[in-house]
């Protein structure tokens, strides 16, 4: 009998370790700053709306009521509890998103997310770069952050203002064939996401952080939109080269608004026959009662530990990966 070794851990005892010291840098980083940790339930009653994202769901045999979805971020939970008076809060835990499987993906994943009342955007990416740097201690990346506007990124690579431009003369940039052009259609923001992943962020430095900032308004999210300029979003991401390592925000805190931002979700969500379920009700009470001025962000923990054990697949990180498991 050939003997079945697939029972092993993916990753050993050095990953393990190099795992434990970094959460453990985490923890030491927002007890410093005197920021909470918190505890957010891992099935939630609600899916996403985001149509970028699926959620897992669990139906249970025994338990009478609806299925239960499990959470792709801690934020709606979060955003309930500062709107109840919590304090700055963290999370480091599992989340879980359908469809992601590969090199830079799991649909289990560790992810630290976490929110800083009064924070403005300069301030939510200093913190962020912050945690980064104390969580990779010295090493890759080495270089000095760099900060560049979503504008001036698109400038830069493909002499294009991404908030201006043509859908015509994106699909030009993305030297796009007939079938590309029949999927994405006249999906301004799916051309710019292309652009941006296949040749902007390639070009960023792969010794350094990248904070981009000031997306297009289109994307803002769950992000406020900037008061000097409504065509600009509140938000940012940082990479390091064109790996995606954290995406943040200064909170929407207007409850109509986030109401109309869920049902335009939802209207793409449906005619991209995706599953459509309603909004989370609950997130916006909380937000109708008041959400405290405040920004977040969103880590990719298993990213970072990419880094630190210069690997480029995800999966080396994970003692037991998606497919191990």
């Amino acid at each position: 009998m050939t003997a079945d070794h697939r029972w092993r851990p993916q990753a050993g005892v050095k990953e393990a370790r190099r795992r434990a010291v970094m959460l453990t840098a985490a923890r030491d980083y927002f007890s410093s700053a005197e920021v909470l940790e918190i505890d957010a339930p891992a099935l939630s009653r609600c899916a996403v709306s985001d149509p970028h994202i699926e959620s897992l769901a669990v139906e249970p045999a025994l338990i009478p009521g609806p299925p239960r979805y499990l959470h792709s971020s801690p934020e709606f939970a979060m955003k309930r509890m500062l709107a109840d008076g919590f304090p700055d809060i963290y999370y480091i835990g599992k989340v879980f998103r359908d469809g992601e499987a590969g090199p830079r993906h799991q649909p289990e994943c560790t992810m630290i997310e976490w929110y800083r009342l009064g924070f403005d955007l300069q301030q939510i990416i200093d913190d962020c770069i912050a945690l980064i740097a104390a969580l990779l201690d010295g090493q890759a990346p080495r270089g000095q952050p760099q900060q560049v506007s979503y504008r001036e990124a698109f400038q830069d690579a493909l002499g294009i203002d991404p908030h201006v431009v043509e859908v015509a003369v994106l699909a030009e940039a993305a030297g796009a064939d007939g079938s590309l052009r029949s999927a994405l259609g006249d999906d301004r923001d799916a051309w710019l996401d292309l652009l941006l992943s296949t040749r902007v962020a390639p070009q960023f430095p792969g010794d350094r952080l990248t904070a981009l900032y000031h997306y297009p308004a289109s994307q803002a999210a769950l992000a406020q939109l900037d008061p000097a300029d409504q065509e600009l979003a509140q938000r940012f991401e940082v990479f390091l080269g064109a790996v995606e390592l954290a995406n943040g925000y200064v909170e929407l805190t207007d409850a109509d608004e986030q109401r109309r931002r869920m049902l335009r979700d939802l209207e793409q969500r449906r005619l991209a026959d995706k599953p459509v379920h309603e909004p989370d009700s609950r997130l916006l009470a909380a937000l109708e009662s008041g959400l405290p001025e405040c920004a977040g962000v969103a880590v990719g923990f298993d990213r970072l530990l990419m880094l630190a054990l210069n690997t480029d697949d995800i999966r080396d990180t994970r003692t037991f990966s998606w497919e191990s498991a």
